[in-house]
């Protein structure tokens, strides 16, 4: 019984955690974009990490890297916008 318990916990916290990631992207500006995201989160895990970065900031160095092979523009977050007032 306990095991289940634990299997349904893990169960509920990644689709918690894949919940925020995918609110956390832009979206999709052109079809080099679409491509570049699905090859960034193909090779996240298997890409070296030598410097122990955190799994996004490899996803978004593979991510430039493709965007900028294949002549893309990458999708920026928008910032806020200040009036002066």
């Amino acid at each position: 019984m306990k095991r289940i318990g634990q299997g349904i916990g893990i169960i509920i916290g990644l689709m918690a955690f894949g919940m925020t990631a995918a609110q956390a992207e832009p979206p999709i500006r052109s079809a080099e974009d679409a491509v570049c995201r699905a090859e960034a989160k193909a090779r996240v895990f298997a890409a070296p990490n030598p410097r122990n970065l955190p799994l996004e900031e490899v996803g978004k160095g593979i991510y430039y890297k493709c965007m900028e092979r294949i002549g893309g523009k990458p999708a920026r977050k928008r910032g806020r916008r200040h009036h002066a007032g």
